[in-house]
């Protein structure tokens, strides 16, 4: 795939930005989205109203020589789900790429993604690279094993150590993910999700959302950022989660999993999690582990905030319609009506 900005491609593009209290971090990503071989059509900042510092940035971008309309989207409502389905119902592209305030677009970013939707009809959605910088350093790797969930249910990202040729892939990550509007649809965020701000997994019930209606999803490691993770302003910190968080991350995870794994899939991953789990999410094995190790009640009592968390997702997902069940009903609707 070639990164040149001539292209007879008729696609229009607009770029999402949802943005809270990182005005230092903005800057930096809409100088890279100026600095594009292929500029965007639109970009969409979305911030919230009572973001005062935020918006004193914004005056100062919407003074620039910017190649492209920056449009400056409120949300009245917190969180990052409020914040995408806002953008989502305000871009007007063929094509909606979803970066974080805290990213900042490789040069041939744009390029790319309108070759890759201009020589793909069938192309629903596309994620990328993040190259990740953590307190400056990279983190660097090679995983060829990138956007996939095992028959356990594990989740395996991977997606800023992601190389190789693009390969289909089942989720993307919210950094760096891109859509076809028309693969969409009436599809947006689950507003079931739980959390202040960030909503763990969001990405993740998105993405399984739009291939779930058949549309090709590809991982290629070429379409690009730099992400430097900045601070969250939520009690799901980066470096530490309260009690709720971590709740509130398990009933996320739960139930993305209880919609969109099969009945044999997602009893195996409910085991899994409980049984085993991962680091980042210990289920009794790691939990333990743990505990011999360091000795710390700690370690308990994150595991029962996270089975706690759990035990709702499943309890809720019985009674709540899911966000795809109800986008698939309004398709249905819409086609009787017609």
């Amino acid at each position: 795939m070639t990164s040149t900005s001539t292209s007879t491609s008729t696609l229009t593009i607009s770029v999402m930005v949802p943005t809270y209290r990182r005005p230092a971090d903005l800057k930096r990503c809409l100088a890279a989205l100026r600095a594009q071989a292929r500029p965007a059509d639109e970009v969409l900042v979305v911030a919230r109203p009572e973001d005062e510092a935020t918006h004193r940035a914004l005056e100062t971008e919407l003074a620039e020589n910017n190649p492209f309309e920056l449009r400056v989207i409120e949300t009245g409502l917190g969180g990052q789900v409020a914040a995408l389905n806002r953008g989502l119902d305000a871009a007007r592209s063929d094509i909606v790429a979803i970066t974080d305030d805290d990213a900042a677009p490789r040069a041939d970013w744009l390029a790319r993604i309108d070759e890759a939707f201009s020589r793909d009809p069938a192309l629903g959605a596309l994620g990328g690279r993040d190259w990740v910088f953590e307190r400056g350093a990279l983190l660097d790797g090679e995983r060829s094993e990138v956007g996939i969930i095992r028959r356990t249910g594990k989740i395996c990202g991977n997606h800023h150590l992601g190389v190789g040729a693009p390969r289909t892939v089942s989720l993307l990550k919210g950094a760096n993910m891109i859509y076809r509007r028309s693969a969409v649809g009436g599809l947006r965020f689950d507003t079931r999700l739980r959390g202040k701000g960030a909503q763990p997994c969001n990405d993740l019930s998105f993405s399984l959302s739009v291939r779930r209606t058949g549309w090709k999803m590809v991982y290629d490691p070429r379409v690009a950022v730099d992400h430097f993770p900045a601070e969250r302003f939520d009690d799901n910190g980066r470096d530490a989660q309260t009690l709720g968080a971590l709740s509130d991350t398990a009933y996320n995870l739960h139930l993305v999993l209880r919609e969109h794994l099969s009945p044999v899939a997602r009893h195996a991953a409910w085991y899994w999690y409980a049984a085993i789990g991962t680091r980042a999410m210990p289920g009794l094995a790691h939990t333990l582990l743990a505990l011999a190790r360091t000795r710390n009640i700690a370690c308990w009592t994150r595991y029962r905030a996270m089975r706690r968390g759990a035990h709702d997702a499943r309890r809720d997902a019985q009674h709540e319609p899911a966000a795809y069940a109800l986008a698939m009903r309004g398709r249905a609707d819409g086609a009787k009506a017609a």
